[in-house]
């Protein structure tokens, strides 16, 4: 059985109007909104769409595409970091009230995003853990000692930190797995 997403690349390769209109239809409203909120104005979503599009194009056409995740959260991987990149291109200077430019206010914006998106990256992976996993990490995380983990589980403290070990490689190679981690990665 074919895919959605097969064929929706398919249909890109050959440069299908209808399937190119679809794709357009159904994935505007989240780059706009990335967009709009994070210093940009609706000339820039555009620009950036096609640019992510070209992009898309080319390495699907090129067969350098090997994805893990849906196109559209793939694409919409593509769409932040080009948008990242134009921020710092642009350096999105402000001109203050004695019209010397602040290159820090755009610094600070950039680095806001990219920790917003760390973040997400980390909760979307860590919801994926098991129960078990996501309450052995969070008591980690809150600063709780091992002898404390190991006696809410009734695991012995070696026990507690193999698990607590093998949690955190885990959630470590999903989010290294995960396109946007890699967009991050580029971007720093």
């Amino acid at each position: 059985m074919v895919s959605k997403d097969q064929v929706l690349i398919a249909g890109i390769i050959k440069g299908n109007k209808q399937i190119l209109t679809r794709f357009r239809s159904e994935n505007i409203q989240y780059i706009q909104n990335y967009i709009l909120r994070n210093c940009g104005n609706m000339e820039d979503v555009e620009d950036i769409f096609q640019d992510a599009l070209v992009i898309l194009y080319q390495k699907m056409r090129a067969g350098f595409l090997d994805i893990h995740v849906p196109i559209k959260t793939y694409f919409y991987g593509i769409c932040k970091n080009l948008w990242l990149s134009r921020l710092r291109k642009k350096e999105q200077l402000i001109i203050n009230d004695d019209n010397r430019l602040e290159e820090s206010v755009t610094n600070e914006i950039l680095e806001d995003i990219e920790k917003q998106e760390r973040q997400k990256l980390y909760r979307k992976h860590f919801q994926k853990l098991s129960a078990d996993n996501k309450q052995l990490l969070g008591m980690f995380f809150d600063g709780k000692s091992m002898k404390e983990i190991s006696e809410a589980f009734g695991y012995s403290i070696g026990s507690a930190r193999k698990r607590k070990f093998d949690a955190k490689e885990k959630l470590f190679r999903m989010i290294e797995q995960d396109p946007l981690y890699q967009e991050l990665r580029l971007s720093s």
